[in-house]
């Protein structure tokens, strides 16, 4: 068993390599992801089907769709749906790796980070020294549209937290907060699946979207129940949630802050990876 880092102070890559394939979300096509290790800070995507192509360095500004998922162009290539595999990376320590696809959507697997979790304890991890964590500004970085909003502080170490409003009884409100560590979000992150509405799947299909979703890779609330019992978290929405939070945040780079999120989304979850990244480019470095 991998032994996880015990917290994101230090810069860490993969070991060795692990492969994966499944459906995606939305395309419901078939694709195959291989992640390495890498030398350079940050991820990094390349293609497996367009060896020739350059890898190129993720960031805020590639977000080009939020519907469902998180959407990056990447030159003359998309890439769908890289929320879970970033927050598996992100969260287990990872902070610079390459991502190899084949496709234009990251596979959805169960619908939660835990396969990608086993994936990289798959390749194993190599330290590499102190990490350089960018400066943020000592106001809070605040995001509101409508009733929804995400704000970052600076502070010593990373905490993140979640809130959920759903007319649905299955779901209703649900609050979790956490001091995130390697360890902590394997066991208590991770595992939460993705989730869906019985109502709203019909017209999602009509517009093309989750063609690749099921039973199996995502949980379906159909009002007061589920339809695909037992969770694996009495409030797993909530803690997918945060699983989306850092996935999209991973874009900028983990901050040292206390991050909260109340009625999320893609979109304001990547408004605040911009923001941070442009915050922490303001911010001059500390006097060595």
């Amino acid at each position: 068993m991998v032994s996880w880092p015990s917290d994101y102070s230090q810069a860490w890559t993969l070991a060795g390599s692990a492969e994966r394939d499944g459906v995606g979300l939305h395309g419901g096509e078939r694709t195959q992801i291989r992640l390495e290790g890498s030398e350079a800070p940050g991820y990094w995507v390349g293609w497996l089907d367009a060896p020739e192509l350059p890898l190129v360095r993720l960031q805020p500004g590639q977000v080009s769709d939020t519907q469902l998922c998180t959407a990056l162009q990447l030159g003359e290539r998309r890439l769908a749906t890289v929320e879970h595999l970033l927050a598996a990376l992100a969260g287990c320590g990872v902070s610079q790796a390459r991502i190899l696809a084949s496709g234009d959507e990251i596979p959805l697997l169960d619908g939660s980070a835990l396969p990608w979790v086993e994936a990289i304890a798959e390749a194993g991890l190599t330290s590499l020294g102190p990490r350089s964590l960018p400066p943020l500004p000592a106001e809070p970085i605040v995001v509101r549209q409508g009733l929804s909003f995400v704000t970052a502080l600076a502070a010593e170490s990373l905490s993140i937290g979640a809130g959920i409003e759903f007319p649905h009884a299955a779901i209703g409100r649900q609050l979790y907060s956490l001091a995130l560590t390697p360890e902590a979000f394997v066991r208590e992150i991770a595992p939460a699946r993705t989730f869906g509405f019985r109502d709203q799947v019909e017209a999602l299909r009509a517009a093309g979207l989750i063609r690749g979703g099921d039973l199996d890779n995502a949980l379906v609330c159909d009002g007061d129940h589920w339809l695909n019992p037992p969770l694996r978290f009495s409030d797993e929405p909530v803690r997918h949630k945060l699983l989306d939070l850092l996935g999209d945040l991973a874009l900028a780079g983990l901050p040292q802050a206390q991050v909260f999120a109340y009625r999320g989304s893609h979109g304001l979850h990547t408004a605040l990876a911009a923001a941070l990244s442009a915050a922490s480019d303001r911010v001059p470095p500390a006097p060595v």
